[in-house]
């Protein structure tokens, strides 16, 4: 089920041009409006979920597969060195349209993508470990 209100479901329904590089039953792929770099784009589930934990699990089974297909295709056209696939939950993890949506972002060698963090202190991953573990398993 789409959201009227959600800007993402308005481009899926066609109700907003975007620049497809894929389509199927389950899928829309879009170049980004505003790339991190040439040929960065975007998968849309055609189904409304806010983030990983409301999108149906059946869309989230077959979004890597997209994933793969769409940056194998990029990787031919245009030859770059590498390729990062991403997915932000929550406004304080980058989220900014509440759509469930995974970016496919070509990376060049030299280019100024910037994704990655400062490494911190792991001297309490056996606490948290535990407590994570406890949390998965009920």
């Amino acid at each position: 089920m789409l959201d009227d209100n959600c800007i993402f479901c308005k481009i899926v329904k066609g109700e907003i041009p975007s620049e497809k590089i894929y389509e199927d039953d389950d899928f829309l792929v879009m170049l980004d409006i505003a790339p991190a770099s040439k040929g960065h784009a975007v998968i849309l589930p055609k189904c409304h979920g806010a983030d990983i934990f409301e999108l149906p699990d059946e869309y989230l089974e077959k979004i890597l597969k997209v994933a793969r297909k769409c940056a194998a295709g990029m990787k031919k056209v245009l030859n770059c060195d590498g390729i990062n696939i991403l997915q932000n939950n929550g406004e304080a993890a980058g989220q900014t349209v509440f759509h469930y949506h995974m970016h496919i972002i070509p990376r060049f060698k030299g280019d100024n993508v910037n994704v990655g963090w400062v490494p911190g202190d792991s001297a309490d991953n056996a606490e948290i470990g535990k407590k994570i573990r406890e949390a998965i398993e009920g």
